[in-house]
């Protein structure tokens, strides 16, 4: 009895700290004012771009639909080569945006 109460209470820490390195794998949401986002004009909603400052921006582009976007387009964050170790909003837009094909 008392191998397999051990079995269990580790099983189960085990299993804590493999949900705990996922969640630190996803990284921290890049900032709209972390600098290599302000250079970019990164903004978490791109319903909120400045379309004069970037007259780029298209409606419907968003970094979930980008080349670079490196999650689902159902994830509601993903990565970005651009902000290494950091995540960006799916419904997100940068300067950056290149249309996956």
């Amino acid at each position: 009895m008392t191998n397999r109460r051990e079995f269990i209470v580790q099983l189960s820490l085990g299993t804590g700290a493999l949900a705990a390195t996922q969640a630190m794998a996803a990284g921290p949401m890049v900032a709209e004012n972390d600098g290599q986002a302000t250079a970019l004009g990164y903004k978490a909603d791109a319903t909120k771009v400045d379309v004069k400052k970037f007259p780029k921006y298209a409606a419907g582009q968003a970094c979930k639909n980008c080349q670079l976007y490196q999650g689902k387009p159902t994830d509601a964050a993903g990565g970005c080569p651009l902000f290494a170790g950091k995540q960006v909003a799916g419904p997100g837009w940068c300067s950056a945006y290149a249309k996956k094909a």
